[in-house]
């Protein structure tokens, strides 16, 4: 027998490798378990923490702040307006007692003022109320009024007729839509209401006008320039 029968034979290599490559693609991936140090873990906590507890000291201090400024109410900003006292610096100026209609609680005055007229050439007193159903009515009065002013201030709308309010008799001027208007000419001034708000708004401001006018004295006439004398021939 030789010597090369008695040997078993060798394995051949490529089929080797192939068999392994095979088995181990077989074989499932292993999960990766990420491996946290016990120090660097109870770090990452102690700057969650720190993080909860900083949060926690910024709402404790901001919250007597958030507190002591509520928020405001659904009625919104109202300025408080003294119309008598505004009314008592412009008299002098005025040349007629401004009227100072009172409503009570109903109308809310968001302005008063005395206005020289630079513009328009027409000095007036001016306020302006806030309804009870949130409308809009601007008074204006003046000893100087002219049919160009009238038709600026009630915005060119239309005469409709006329609506009594205070036992005076206003002008109505009407747009049929939002906005109108009611002139009154009473006592040497011209008062002219305009605004959003509806009419029977509008009747019980215009008696509340009507009631202070009764209470001033009649406007004078303005002043107006008087022709210098001319020298005899």
């Amino acid at each position: 027998m030789s010597e090369t029968q008695d040997k078993p034979a060798a394995e051949n290599p490529s089929g080797a490798s192939a068999a392994k490559q095979n088995d181990a693609q077989a074989a499932p991936d292993a999960p990766y378990k990420p491996v946290i140090a016990a120090k660097a873990a109870k770090r990452a906590n102690a700057s969650v923490i720190g993080m909860v507890i900083a949060l926690l000291v910024c709402v404790l201090a901001f919250l007597p702040i958030v507190l002591m400024n509520p928020a405001p109410k659904g009625e919104g900003f109202r300025p408080d307006v003294d119309v008598a006292a505004i009314a008592r610096n412009a008299t002098d100026v005025a040349g007629f007692t401004p009227v100072t209609p009172d409503t009570g609680d109903t109308f809310k005055p968001n302005y008063a003022r005395w206005e020289s007229g630079s513009g328009s050439g027409v000095p007036t007193w001016e306020i302006g109320f806030l309804t009870p159903k949130e409308n809009f009515i601007g008074l204006t009065q003046t000893n100087q009024a002219n049919p160009t002013w009238v038709l600026q201030k009630t915005e060119n709308l239309p005469v409709t007729g006329t609506r009594s309010a205070g036992g005076q008799e206003w002008e109505l001027r009407d747009s049929g839509k939002e906005k109108r208007s009611m002139v009154l000419e009473y006592r040497g001034t011209t008062i002219v209401l305009n605004g959003t708000a509806n009419l029977e708004e509008f009747a019980t401001l215009a008696a509340a006008v009507v009631k202070s006018a009764e209470q001033a004295p009649p406007a004078s006439a303005p002043a107006t320039a008087t022709p210098s004398a001319q020298p005899s021939a």
